[in-house]
């Protein structure tokens, strides 16, 4: 019982003991709070005057520095302003110096206009005179000598064109001879080297060819049953298949020589393999067409070597002039024609310092539009200028093809001596046939150029049309004139007629008196 007691008594003030410890703790925990709240307080009002003293500060030194930097800029516009009123000024002073120099500069006009009007008028009462002095001569003279003004104007005018007309004709006859000397002794030196140098073979072809025969017996076979073989060979080939009386022979004709030599070729290799009929026919001439081309191609590219022409070329173009071997002009072999003029150009233009390269290719070219004249339409001048150009050919030997026929402009040496060489190969003695209708022809068109000139009496086309003599009336002509119609004639010939190689014109004026002793 007494245990039991002293263990709740102990029970009892332990509780208690922690109730109190717990108090007192209590208690200094609320003090320390307080105290630190209070802390707290100080430092924040401390903190909060120092705020307010730092703010202050700045606010002073900004307002400070604003007021400076205000200062600043007001003391450089003001500066600023002051040197703009300097230059404003030294401009108004200038202006008033101009002012007053324009002013001066109108009074010195003003007076100079005065003056002039005072010449003027002066002039004006000069001029009056001088006219009622003129007029007062002009009565005299036409008095003393019996003319009026128009008869003596008209007397004046035909004097003056008289002695022009003479000068005229001297300075022509003059310039002529020197030229003519000149070029005769610069001709004669090329032309005679480049002929020596150059000697070429024509032959000439027409437009028919004659194909023998084995026999007569041939000439069935050829005409086939009902003339079947002969239509075949002509659809196949294009030319026209003439058999006449004249034994053993038949005659092939047609305009474009290439078909004509590929129906020659066909018609040979049908006589001699003896088997001739539609289909056998067809078969001849489209391997006779292959050879041919084929052999145009070998022609062309020899014409390029016996041209000396290095470089290349196209082989449409090559094709083209390789056909030139069956075409002649005037009976002359344009193929051989135009290698020729390759040679005979490249030589002069060595002579000359002309480029030789570009006057061998237009030499050789220049008649390639021979090849398809007949089938492309304009002068063959022009078409073959159209496909060197297609064929990539240089711009220089483009247009010397094009012009050597003066179809464009002559503009470089190279044009005119393609030209020259062009003529050259074409008026050499025995290069090319004319025609007996048109040899006449070109000699009446010569007289009668020379006999429709006024004062010409008689007139001659003698030496093949190389020279046409001019008899002129002397009462008319005097030796001053003669000079004159002579060129008058020349270019007229030049700009109506074509002819190769050149024209002499000479004006004969003789005076023959006669009388009969009795």
């Amino acid at each position: 019982m007494t245990t039991l007691l002293l263990a709740v008594i102990a029970v009892l003030a332990l509780a208690i003991g922690l109730a109190a410890g717990f108090l007192f703790a209590r208690n200094q925990a609320d003090s320390k709070q307080a105290e630190a709240r209070s802390d707290a307080s100080s430092i924040r009002e401390e903190a909060e005057r120092e705020a307010g003293r730092i703010t202050e500060s700045a606010r002073r030194e900004a307002e400070l520095a604003a007021k400076e930097e205000s200062l600043k800029v007001k003391a450089e516009a003001e500066e600023e302003a002051r040197a703009r009123r300097t230059e404003l000024a030294r401009y108004e002073e200038r202006l008033d110096n101009r002012d007053g120099a324009l002013d001066r500069r109108d009074k010195e006009l003003e007076n100079r206009n005065r003056n002039l009007d005072q010449r003027e008028e002066s002039l004006k009462q000069r001029e009056g005179n001088l006219e009622q002095h003129e007029a007062e001569q002009q009565l005299r003279l036409e008095e003393i000598s019996g003319l009026s003004r128009a008869d003596a104007e008209a007397r004046l005018i035909s004097e003056v064109e008289s002695e022009l007309e003479g000068k005229v004709g001297r300075m022509i006859r003059d310039r002529t001879l020197e030229a003519e000397q000149r070029a005769e002794e610069e001709a004669k030196h090329i032309l005679s080297t480049t002929m020596e140098r150059l000697a070429s073979d024509h032959t000439s072809e027409s437009t028919v060819k004659t194909v023998a025969l084995a026999s007569d017996d041939m000439k069935g076979r050829v005409i086939g049953k009902e003339g079947r073989n002969i239509r075949a060979f002509e659809a196949a080939t294009g030319v026209d298949v003439i058999i006449d009386d004249t034994p053993e022979t038949v005659v092939l004709s047609c305009f474009d020589s290439v078909r004509r030599e590929i129906a020659r070729i066909s018609m040979e290799r049908l006589v001699k393999d003896g088997r001739i009929h539609p289909g056998r026919i067809e078969q001849i001439v489209a391997k006779a067409k292959k050879d041919v081309d084929k052999e145009m191609k070998n022609a062309g590219r020899q014409a390029l070597d016996d041209a000396k022409i290095t470089g290349g070329m196209d082989n449409e173009l090559v094709g083209l002039l390789g056909a030139l071997k069956y075409r002649t002009s005037y009976g002359q072999n344009v193929l051989a024609h135009s290698v020729e003029v390759a040679n005979l150009c490249g030589m002069m233009g060595a002579e000359l310092g002309a480029d030789v390269k570009i006057c061998r290719r237009a030499g050789l070219l220049h008649d390639v539009g021979k090849a398809v004249d007949h089938e492309v339409e304009g002068t063959h001048a022009m078409i073959g200028g159209r496909y060197a150009k297609k064929s990539g050919e240089p711009d220089p030997v483009v247009r010397a093809i094009s012009a050597h026929h003066h179809e464009i402009e002559m503009e470089t040496v190279e044009d005119v001596l393609v030209a020259t060489a062009d003529a050259v190969s074409a008026a050499r003695p025995g290069a090319r046939q004319e025609t007996t209708e048109t040899y006449i022809e070109r000699l009446r068109s010569l007289e009668s150029i020379a006999t429709n000139h006024d004062g010409v009496e008689k007139a001659y086309a003698i030496q093949a049309g190389r020279e046409v003599r001019v008899m002129v009336q002397p009462q008319q002509i005097d030796d001053r004139i003669a000079a004159k119609l002579a060129w008058d004639i020349s270019k007229q010939i030049e700009n109506d007629l074509q002819y190769p190689g050149q024209i002499k014109v000479t004006v004969i004026r003789e005076s023959r008196v006669s009388e009969v002793a009795r």
